[in-house]
């Protein structure tokens, strides 16, 4: 059985430089690596030009640099909303929606393949669970878009995780993803441009005012008691 690599955008900062330190690598290579991908948006490690040749072979054999890809897009009628439907590495799916304004981007990301809540009126909650989507999974919905958004010179300036699933049903994988999406040395994106949206599960929610965040929380109402 041929062991799976890592998902790149799984890896924080400093256990990455952490590997690279095993392979005899200087501390700042992990810096130059995470803001090629984070900054730049490459799409793998071969097109970071300031790593050496050898170094970007050895991620590229260490590391998967992509879990998502495209199946579906559609476009609104005014253009102004797009949707993507991905597939991931083991047949499940996911969709992203890009939202343009007149002067930002908003991103829609999800956090699970399915959701296990069932609420009636939800398409996404009629599939059923599939799964948890890791962190790096949820991360790259960020950086597709971000990638594509840059080609015209613009940036994502809103995220909202109020896609397919539950957050809070996935805590640790979307805090984490939400970490390295306001890391300073890589996308920087500040944490009031987030919004977590939750149908209200009173523990998860009161351990996220525990933990002082200044991310934005929606609690998504939908009965009158």
């Amino acid at each position: 059985m041929i062991e799976s690599k890592p998902l790149f955008y799984d890896c924080d900062l400093v256990p990455l430089q952490e590997v690279l330190a095993k392979w005899d690598e200087p501390d700042y290579r992990g810096k130059q690596l995470w803001q090629g991908m984070y900054r730049e948006f490459k799409i793998d490690a071969s097109e970071i030009s300031n790593l050496p040749e050898t170094l970007r072979q050895k991620l590229i054999d260490h590391y998967e640099f992509s879990h998502l890809t495209p199946a579906s897009s559609q476009i609104s009628k005014d253009g102004s909303t797009r949707k993507v439907l991905f597939s991931l590495p083991d047949g499940h799916a996911v969709e992203t929606v890009l939202m343009r304004y007149e002067k930002r981007n908003t991103l829609c990301i999800s956090t699970q393949s399915g959701c296990a809540l069932g609420c009636v009126f939800c398409a996404t909650g009629q599939m059923g669970f599939q799964r948890n989507l890791s962190s790096g999974e949820i991360v790259e919905q960020v950086v597709f878009f971000a990638r594509q958004l840059k080609e015209n010179d613009q940036k994502i300036n809103n995220v909202v995780f109020m896609g397919m699933g539950e957050p809070f049903h996935n805590y640790e994988g979307t805090m984490a993803a939400l970490d390295r999406l306001n890391h300073k040395a890589g996308m920087n994106l500040g944490a009031r441009r987030f919004t977590i949206s939750t149908v209200g599960l009173v523990p998860e929610i009161l351990r996220f005012a525990d933990e002082r965040r200044q991310t934005n929380l929606a609690v998504s109402l939908h009965a009158a008691d």
